[in-house]
């Protein structure tokens, strides 16, 4: 797979938030991931506020992406699903912090959407998935 990110200067700098404008990407089979939350194997939440939640979603995400053979940096495009009542500046700066981690190059675009909740209430975010596995 090859993937090349677009950012030109004439939009804002998504770059600093985690995620790009957009991605030209190659390849041969797209994986598309259902949403992601931060819960372990057995179904329960991680401790943990907004950090926690994110980072152990993005963990179910590489788990899904090894078990089709992928890996993390073959993402081409999250959809962020975050609780309104949990969307305040410092949350969604965890958010990107977490982002920023998984995705130090070529980070895939991204939407990052406000929600009234999630399945459970102790859910503060979920993330959707889709890579191009080569």
């Amino acid at each position: 797979m090859t993937k090349s990110a677009l950012n030109p200067p004439t939009v804002f700098n998504s770059l600093q938030y985690g995620f790009s404008q957009g991605l030209v990407v190659t390849g041969q089979r797209r994986v598309m991931l259902s949403g992601q939350v931060g819960v372990d194997a057995q179904e329960q939440t991680v401790s943990g506020g907004m950090r926690e939640q994110t980072e152990a979603a993005l963990d179910n995400i590489e788990r899904v992406l090894a078990e089709a053979g992928g890996t993390i940096d073959q993402v081409i495009m999250l959809r962020i699903f975050i609780r309104e009542d949990a969307s305040s500046p410092q949350e969604q700066d965890a958010i990107a912090a977490a982002l920023l981690k998984r995705f130090p190059v070529n980070p895939p675009p991204s939407s990052w959407i406000l929600i009234h909740g999630l399945a459970r209430s102790e859910w503060l975010i979920e993330i959707e998935a889709e890579a191009m596995l080569d």
